[in-house]
């Protein structure tokens, strides 16, 4: 009866935040929990932390599991030595077929201690959660892709080799940033180099009172890309303006930039997204979302959609100023003013398209637009083909019973960026689901379910050892 107890409690970690005591748990659970906790009580963050010792931790569990030293790779550079990373192989049986690669970062966002309830490197299990910095991003991934590659081990033989790939940088830091998993499809893509890629980015729903609605799978994201814009003017004393001002030029652009819409853009993923929201939503936001399919020009449509953030941010590229500089003196006319307007592109829209509807939008020939920072990769969407998609929903379907699964597009960026741009199709697996108000993800106190985690971890396996096993796509 107890064993039955606890896994109708793993089973229903959709359906509600349901506490799983610590002694009730199976012994490869705990197992998990040991490892996971190890991963969220090592400081990654940029500041302080380091990335190095975090892989070098999950390294020595690889070996213990009988990982060889040719089969584990540490790596980092001079310049950084805090932020490296790893990557590990299973071989698989058949040579000829192609790899899986399990991506993770192990970075996370900074954490001040002063403004926690408690030490943010330290894990805390209770209510029914765990708490603690990376608790959800990315360090569940990361701890539930190693553990599936130290059980994998001593498990039945898989045909595919089973690649892992834990990185740091994702979350980036002062600018200054040695970004693994870019540096990895850069330099020694061979390492990493597989069908498919499965990676974070992809959470399901549940409504507020903890039921889930749906399951999601990413497919694509949009990229991130900063654009400078600039007015100039000769400047002059304070006590004699002129008609033309550096900043009132720049106000006036950029106001106008601020009203411009981007037009609406559709992918086969967000074309499945909307297609199956709409039959979940029904009523008239329901019905503009069909007719928006129908019509991506139906400006009625749009507007009734566009009204949720998310619906309109996955329907097109959006620009917005974030920071202002410019001036030289109090008592001077600026004889420059700048911003710094930060761009999420739709996939697969040029860097130089999004360029010429701001220049276009400012509508003044004297302002200067350009793109700064590292130049973002702007790939396609990656495809949802039946190998990933058709199994993820079918695995989905003995997990999580009767909650459907939707392809979307996330509005905000990982390290998948650097891989499709690279070749290797990289998505966002399902398994998850959101706390109603974010779970403290990239804030405080971020938390993660505990019952939600496990059953993650046990759909994430199996799907793990489906893909694996699987035949060559058609």
């Amino acid at each position: 009866m107890k064993a039955v107890l606890i896994a109708a409690l793993v089973a229903a970690a959709q359906v509600a935040v349901t506490p799983v005591a610590a002694a009730d748990i199976r012994p490869d659970q705990a197992a998990f929990r040991g490892l996971y906790k190890d991963l969220i009580e090592t400081n990654t963050a940029f500041s302080n932390g380091s990335c190095t010792v975090a892989a070098e931790k999950m390294a020595a569990r690889l070996k213990a599991a009988g990982y060889k030293d040719s089969e584990i790779r540490l790596f980092s550079v001079p310049e950084h030595p805090r932020e490296g990373g790893l990557v590990a192989v299973l071989p698989g049986t058949d040579p000829r077929a192609r790899a899986i690669l399990l991506l993770s970062h192990l970075d996370v966002v900074e954490a001040k201690r002063a403004d926690w309830t408690r030490d943010p490197f330290v894990m805390v299990e209770k209510n029914g959660y765990f708490y603690g910095r990376g608790a959800s991003d990315d360090k569940a991934h990361a701890a539930i892709f190693t553990d599936a590659m130290v059980r994998m081990k001593s498990a039945r033989p898989l045909r595919r080799t089973l690649k892992l790939a834990l990185t740091c940088g994702e979350e980036g830091g002062n600018g200054d940033v040695f970004n693994g998993a870019e540096w990895l499809v850069k330099n020694h893509k061979d390492w990493i180099d597989a069908e498919f890629a499965m990676n974070e980015g992809s959470v399901g729903i549940r409504d507020k009172d903890g039921k889930p609605v749906s399951l999601g799978i990413q497919a694509g994201e949009k990229i991130y890309q900063d654009f400078h814009i600039e007015a100039t003017n000769p400047g002059g004393h304070s006590s004699r303006p002129r008609p033309d001002n550096a900043i009132y030029s720049l106000s006036a652009a950029l106001s106008r930039i601020g009203s411009y819409e981007f037009p609406v853009q559709l992918s086969d993923t967000t074309r499945a997204y909307f297609t199956e929201t709409a039959k979940l939503t029904g009523g008239e936001a329901g019905a503009a979302m069909l007719r928006l399919l129908a019509n991506p020009a139906d400006s009625d449509a749009n507007a009734i959609v566009s009204r949720d953030p998310t619906y309109h941010s996955m329907l097109r590229t959006t620009c917005v100023a974030t920071m202002l500089d410019g001036g030289h003196a109090p008592n001077a006319l600026a004889q420059r003013a700048g911003a710094n307007i930060n761009c999420r592109m739709f996939p697969g829209d040029p860097i130089e398209n999004v360029r010429a509807q701001l220049l276009k939008a400012a509508a003044d020939p004297s302002i200067t637009i350009v793109p700064t920072g590292e130049i973002s990769p702007t790939p396609p969407p990656p495809p949802l083909t039946p190998l990933v998609y058709g199994t993820a929903k079918a695995i989905a379907a003995k997990h999580f019973p009767g909650v459907p699964m939707l392809p979307a597009m996330t509005t905000g960026a990982t390290d998948g960026r650097f891989l499709n741009a690279g070749g290797i199709p990289t998505y966002g697996v399902p398994g998850r689901f959101s706390e109603p108000e974010g779970g403290g993800v990239h804030g405080l106190n971020e938390r993660k379910s505990v019952a939600g985690l496990y059953a993650e971890r046990d759909y994430l396996f199996d799907l793990i050892t489906a893909y694996a096993s699987a035949k060559d796509s058609k």
